[in-house]
């Protein structure tokens, strides 16, 4: 039970860095995009060509697809993070739950053999008295 928790942890841990990874992207994107929309207004307000300018237009219609697709990847990331999350905490619940059961069933196979081993003694001693070795003469 504690290795399929630790496997889903494992999971959960690659789940935790690919959200990082594709929100970092998408940051990445999202600066990238600022940067050429400066550089787009820059050389428009110093003049331009039309085909220039159809250009930057052409890229940052292509940026900004890729900045939804990227968008749609770390929504789909976080998801999946937080499926794994709970599969994992299910888990962990379920491990707990055997733990507890295990040390139950240990404490009371320990009452068990204390019990046996009190009755055992008890019977001992029995014997030596019922054999004369515990009478008092009188």
């Amino acid at each position: 039970m504690a290795s399929d928790e630790q496997r889903k942890a494992q999971t959960l841990a690659h789940s935790e860095r690919a959200v990082h990874e594709s929100e970092a992207k998408l940051a990445e994107l999202g600066g990238y995009r600022e940067a050429y929309l400066r550089d787009f207004a820059s050389r428009a307000g110093g003049g331009m060509s039309a085909v220039r300018a159809r250009d930057y237009q052409a890229f940052l219609a292509r940026l900004d697809e890729a900045l939804r697709e990227q968008t749609e990847a770390v929504s789909k990331a976080r998801a999946q993070r937080a499926e794994l999350l709970a599969r994992w905490r299910g888990a962990a619940r379920r491990s707990a739950t055997v733990d507890r059961a295990l040390k139950r069933g240990l404490s009371e196979e320990q009452r068990r053999f204390e019990r046996r081993e009190q009755v055992e003694s008890d019977e001992r001693a029995q014997g030596r008295w019922s054999s004369g070795g515990g009478r008092r003469g009188g």
